[in-house]
């Protein structure tokens, strides 16, 4: 009896000397809503971290850029308003334009398996954390929904129906590449592209894929779409505030890095079908969809590809960045010079 006695005083006395694990919040800011496909993806992966980390880190997820426009979530997590931007690379390039080939290619890799390849296996991984650290941020990973798809108040078959369209674009490289194509791209932030083609104020819209456009009402309003899709792939990421991240423990830091890359196949897997039943939903509710030919893709890719170089002339990390994507793109085969 004394010694079961003694035993649980012992017990007892550990616990309570034993240092409390230190609980870790995360502020984390993404620009889709909770109800598209990718803000429930996103909300899958809080829950993994939370879950795996038995509650020793808390994720607050602000969704819909809710607290800072989505061009600002970068600044806002490297300034400690945030903790972490879960929007995409290609929002930065007014400070660097190697951003753009972390953020969205452009006439490059033909599925996210491939893009998502060149990270961790092309050397695209330890390239990009160069830049980002430059920024005070720490890349950690991407999610790929695969190719996206127009939404068009006019029909969109080819390159040449693309002349004086009226256009919501994210800034940067695809702005010279639809405007060396006859476009009329119009930046502005993706939270007001819904109001703005409900007003008429842009003809067509650059969102997203097809079942995150679908989620967002775009094809509402706008009756055309590309699909599959064959201009824009781009790289959302999750990139931390490197103090922040350089903070974490290397248990919580795997945990992260364990749940992004789960996160990053199951957007990939989800899309395929998710596109796929999206398409065959807006088809019996008379939306129109596009698929362009090879040779319409391939007049596309070439002026993508010819718009690489002005961006490569752009900064040092640009150049690097343009030339470890076509050294891998070569590998693969998708290219040949």
């Amino acid at each position: 009896m004394k010694l079961t006695t003694m035993l649980k005083s012992a017990a007892v006395a550990a616990i309570i000397a034993s240092p409390a694990v230190a609980e870790t919040t995360l502020r984390i800011q993404t620009h889709y809503a909770p109800e598209t496909v990718s803000g429930k993806l996103a909300g899958q992966f809080v829950d993994d971290v939370q879950t795996m980390s038995g509650g020793d880190i808390k994720i607050e997820m602000f969704y819909s850029s809710s607290v800072v426009a989505t061009v600002e979530t970068f600044d806002a997590a490297a300034n400690g308003i945030l903790d972490c931007d879960m929007t995409g690379g290609a929002y930065q390039t007014g400070k660097n334009a190697g951003f753009q080939f972390v953020g969205d290619i452009m006439g490059g890799y033909d599925t996210p398996y491939q893009q998502l390849s060149w990270l961790y296996h092309g050397g695209g991984y330890d390239a990009a954390q160069q830049l980002y650290n430059s920024q005070g941020m720490q890349l950690i990973g991407w999610w790929i929904y695969g190719q996206e798809s127009f939404a068009s108040n006019k029909p969109l078959t080819s390159v040449a129906d693309l002349k004086d369209w009226k256009f919501r674009s994210p800034p940067g490289l695809e702005t010279d590449i639809f405007a060396s194509l006859g476009a009329s791209p119009i930046v502005m932030d993706f939270t007001e592209i819904f109001t703005a083609l409900e007003t008429k104020i842009i003809d067509g819209a650059d969102a997203s894929g097809l079942a995150n456009n679908k989620g967002m009402g775009l094809y509402d309003i706008s009756k055309h779409a590309t699909f599959p899709g064959f201009h824009s792939m781009p790289s959302d990421h999750l990139a931390c505030n490197k103090a922040v991240w350089d903070g974490l423990s290397d248990a919580q830091r795997r945990i992260i890095d364990t749940a992004m890359q789960k996160l990053s196949l199951q957007t990939a897997l989800t899309f395929e079908r998710a596109n796929a039943a999206a398409a065959a939903e807006l088809e019996a509710n008379g939306v129109t969809l596009h698929n362009w030919s090879r040779e319409e893709r391939m007049k596309f890719r070439e002026a993508a590809q010819g718009q690489w170089e002005n961006w490569a002339q752009k900064s040092p990390e640009a150049a690097a960045l343009v030339e470890s994507h076509r050294g891998y793109l070569k590998e693969l085969g998708l290219i040949s010079k």
